[in-house]
């Protein structure tokens, strides 16, 4: 089953007297164990479509499928529900609160679960991304590598099929983005989708696939 899909989406918004295009009748779809880099110039729409794509905004046309299911039209409160039992988010800036350990952090998307077994899964992901010795430290005592694979390990602590990222390398120097690159190999080939909006060339070369976005429309 595809894990993520987009018929015909598009997207308008309304600023004052003016209507802004920002995707235009955009089709993709996502398989599993897939990694797709989305490419584009600032402004080309590969913010709104990754936004779309995540069911953090919804489309003005077209459908959005998500493990086959139709999911354009859900309610806010439903389309969180699907987030969180399929989606996973990494993004530019780790998003990790100062104030809790790796494994705390980890554990957030599941804080109202009543999941048993969510913490020995968080330090298995944290042993799995290389920071199993360090669970109890928080964020100010990690590198900038570091937070970002808690970040991942917290994206897949509820067995997502797709992990969206956004600029997933662009605070990290070269070598630390590789090292994040190569998590995500290790996790596209566990069978796991994934999408990355980014400028870095670095990512591509990882991507099974990369799509370029234009003015709204896919090259």
């Amino acid at each position: 089953m595809t894990p993520l899909e987009l018929r015909g989406v598009e997207k308008t918004y309304e600023t004052g007297s003016e209507r802004v295009r920002a995707l235009k009748g955009v089709d993709v779809a996502i398989e599993p164990g897939e990694f797709v880099s989305i490419i584009g110039p600032s402004g080309s729409g590969k913010s709104t479509m990754l936004h779309i794509l995540g069911l953090l905004d919804s489309p003005t046309a077209g459908t959005v499928l998500l493990e086959g299911r139709d999911v354009t039209t859900l309610s806010e409160t439903e389309r969180t529900r699907a987030r969180k039992h399929s989606i996973g988010f990494v993004f530019q800036q780790f998003y990790l609160i100062d104030s809790l350990t790796a494994l705390e952090n980890v554990l957030l998307p599941t804080v109202y679960d009543r999941d048993r077994d969510a913490t020995a899964r968080a330090e298995s992901l944290l042993d799995r991304v290389g920071l199993g010795d360090r669970l109890d430290h928080t964020p100010d005592e990690l590198s900038g590598g570091q937070k970002q694979r808690v970040a991942i390990a917290r994206a897949l602590i509820n067995e997502p099929a797709v992990v969206l990222a956004d600029e997933p390398t662009g605070n990290l120097d070269r070598e630390t983005g590789t090292d994040v690159l190569e998590e995500f190999a290790r996790i596209r080939d566990q069978g796991v989708a994934l999408v990355c909006v980014t400028h870095d060339e670095l990512v591509t070369e990882y991507a099974d696939r990369v799509v370029e976005i234009v003015d709204g429309e896919l090259r």
